[in-house]
């Protein structure tokens, strides 16, 4: 599956989930979807961003690295399907932008949450989130240099 279109059905997921629990998960699935985004452009992309590639996939592995547990129960992951970036500007655009609404349901999670667990677990993730979006950023500089011919 192209990742503009996982990336679409992550962002609808995380506007259906309404539970504590569900907004996680969708977090820890927009992380792993990184990763997933990060590993193909590394492995797939131009020469020019491969490396900047490669650690977009280590700072989503990172912080999916806690999914696993929990992506079990709710159906596996999506980033699993990946089979494609027919775009990386869009995909890489569309990826920030669905960290940037992860981030937002994760502080209202952690406002409003009472235990300290949940709490702490929301700060991880937005934590990640703003990691994987300076990654993104970054990605983006080098293919816009690339477009204009300069140096990465």
């Amino acid at each position: 599956m192209d990742a503009a279109r996982l990336i679409e059905v992550t962002r609808h997921a995380l506007a259906r989930a309404g539970a504590v629990e569900d907004i996680v998960v969708e977090a820890w699935q927009a992380q792993a979807l990184a990763e997933a985004v990060g590993s193909h452009l590394a492995a797939h992309g131009p020469f020019e961003v491969r490396a900047a590639a490669r650690g977009l996939s280590e700072a989503g592995g990172r912080a999916s690295g806690a999914l696993c547990r929990i992506a079990l129960r709710a159906g596996g992951l999506r980033a699993a399907q990946l089979g494609e970036v027919r775009d990386p500007w869009s995909a890489l655009t569309d990826l920030g932008d669905l960290l940037g609404e992860v981030g937002i349901a994760l502080v209202g999670v952690a406002c409003a949450c009472e235990e300290d667990a949940v709490y702490w677990q929301c700060i991880e993730a937005i934590d990640a989130a703003d990691e994987t979006s300076d990654r993104i950023s970054g990605l983006l500089r080098r293919l816009t240099l690339r477009e204009r011919g300069g140096a990465a």
